[in-house]
């Protein structure tokens, strides 16, 4: 169906009020574009979108379809009756399209664990495995803007689905009415019959103890270090705070202008705690008290960002990779120091994550592998070696402030994660050490690793024709010296063996160590562009940073001209 043909479709079929928001702009061909141009993609992260009536949006049509098509794997496995654990954070209509899904799911004869408050991403992942259960999902959208949501879906070891199970659904959301609303129950019902069972406590107890066996050090800890937290107004509340008291940590405050959880993000319209400037309200309280560490995690609680005092008591962030790096340096040397550590322990990260990480880990005899991006890969090499025994899985990291210290969740944990930096804080604290020295302690150690990050927005069906002509032109057309800097490999992840799945990433590795990174965005219409340099002085790596960002944000600025004038061309 054309785009006009699939507007007038939504409002034959679909609800009253979903039907008055779409004569709403009747009259705005741009919107209806933009709504109904494509189905909203469902892949190995599910879904995720502006939540609107249309098809590339987030609403009670699309979740629908989807979760349809997900029944409809797990009875062609026969896998019905182990059931789904569904879970869902603060955002706006997650609630009600969790229950939605479990309507559905229990009108298809799948039993149905629903979580009877929001829950951190993590403890959806744990419940799987504790629950015995074939499928998780969450409806989240993470760190995205308060007008989106999400529809993130797991199999049964805990981690996201990768392409074998996200392409069968795929192929029936093709198949599938998005307006069928046969095989559906009522929620309450459900409860009532049984098919739908409230999950609570009998998950919670179980996954704070997991958690807390986590620590490494106790008594050589200083405790009384001053933390401020913050959950973004998300799930992080339901544990974070509990579990630092549990450990100990009794000197943490919450900020309250964040602390309840609200989907409308009052202060924090893009709860991305990777957003440096989200951070206001939380170093306003850190120097009234003098704190020693803030933590912030987001809406859904699978990510964690840190800020620390540096020399001169400036409060400063750190990246998802230095913090990563100093939870690898901790954990690794800790391991080797209480005679823990295994021939076969092995680091995961990803490919656009630096590398500081590696050379800490080869001091450790530790092994680093490299994954595409996502902890659908990290967790699911973890899965593999349940199978084969070839590594012992130690710790998962990428860039973007996802860390797993642990197994027994199976993907991206700012519960766990929130408890080892305190006490990874604490542990240097007693030793008259910050964070803040450490990093620069390993800086003088193993060369000054810095980075930086650009995105390029491309929005609607022009848009996304545009994104996808300037990849294809890079991949031809690409700098092979910046300043002194020679490159010396080039890594089409979609074209090259890697060993790897196809993914559309373009990498560039320089001859002193520095590289660079472009791939789409799988949540948002952009490019991204990662940068990473070496020096063995800070201002080496510092100026080399500049120069790789000035040239490529040019080469690509370049490139994004002529791609937009050959489509004017050819139109």
């Amino acid at each position: 169906m054309s785009v006009r043909e699939q507007y007038e479709n939504w409002l034959r079929n679909a609800d009253e009020a979903t039907v008055k928001e779409l004569l709403a702009i009747e009259d705005n061909e741009t919107e209806i574009d933009d709504r109904f141009h494509q189905t909203l993609e469902f892949g190995t992260a599910g879904l995720r979108g502006v939540m609107a009536a249309g098809t590339n949006r987030m609403n009670k049509y699309v979740v629908g379809q989807a979760t349809r098509a997900l029944a409809q794997v797990i009875l062609e496995s026969n896998r019905q009756d182990e059931g789904v654990a569904i879970a869902y954070d603060c955002r706006i209509n997650s609630e009600s399209f969790a229950k939605h899904c479990a309507s559905i799911f229990a009108g298809h004869g799948i039993k149905v664990y629903i979580f009877d408050d929001l829950r951190p991403t993590p403890e959806l992942s744990f419940a799987i495995r504790h629950l015995k259960t074939v499928a998780g999902v969450n409806v989240t959208a993470s760190h995205n803007p308060k007008e989106y949501n999400g529809y993130k879906v797991y199999w049964d070891k805990g981690s996201q689905i990768l392409d074998d199970i996200a392409l069968k659904v795929q192929e029936y959301i093709g198949q599938i009415d998005l307006f069928d609303e046969s095989k559906m129950i009522d929620f309450e019902e459900g409860v009532r019959s049984g098919i739908i069972s409230i999950i609570n406590k009998q998950v919670d107890i179980p996954y704070t103890k997991e958690v807390l066996n986590l620590s490494i050090n106790d008594d050589n800890v200083k405790k009384d270090i001053k933390i401020v937290y913050t959950p973004f107004n998300g799930t992080g509340i339901k544990f974070i705070p509990a579990i630092l008291k549990d450990r100990g940590f009794k000197n943490v405050e919450i900020v309250k202008e964040q602390m309840t959880p609200d989907g409308n993000f009052p202060t924090t319209p893009y709860p991305n705690p990777e957003n440096t400037e989200n951070f206001e309200y939380a170093i306003r309280y850190a120097k009234k008290s003098d704190a020693d560490l803030i933590m912030a995690s987001d809406p859904d609680a699978d990510r964690i960002a840190i800020v620390v005092k540096d020399n001169h008591n400036n409060y400063v962030p750190l990246s998802g990779n230095q913090t990563g790096v100093l939870l690898i340096n901790y954990i690794l040397s800790q391991r080797k120091q209480l005679h823990l550590s295994k021939t076969n322990d092995v680091i995961i990260k990803t490919i656009v994550t630096g590398d500081m990480s590696v050379p800490i880990a080869n001091d450790y005899g530790v092994k680093t592998l490299n994954t595409l991006t996502g902890f659908k890969y990290i967790c699911g090499l973890a899965n593999e070696f349940d199978e084969t025994n070839q590594y012992n899985y130690v710790f998962g990291f990428e860039e973007s402030i996802g860390y797993c210290p642990e197994t027994f969740a199976r993907d991206k944990d700012a519960v766990s994660s929130a408890m080892l930096i305190a006490e990874m804080c604490g542990f240097y604290m007693a030793k008259g050490k910050t964070l803040y020295q450490v990093m620069y302690e390993l800086y003088e150690k193993y060369g000054y690793y810095k980075e930086s990050q650009f995105s390029i927005f491309y929005r609607g069906m022009e848009g996304a024709r545009i994104k996808e002509g300037v990849m294809q032109a890079y991949r031809e057309n690409y700098p092979k010296v910046i300043g002194d800097m020679t490159l010396t490999e080039k890594t089409d992840y979609e074209k090259d063996d890697t060993g790897l799945p196809k993914s559309d990433v373009l990498k560039y590795t320089f001859d002193d160590g520095s590289w660079y990174a472009i791939r789409p965005s799988g949540t948002e219409p952009k490019l991204k562009t990662y940068l990473y340099s070496v020096g063995k002085t800070e201002k080496e790596s510092d100026d080399k940073l500049k120069l790789l960002e000035s040239e490529i944000k040019n080469h690509l600025e370049n490139i994004e001209r002529v791609v937009v004038n050959d489509q004017d061309t050819h139109r």
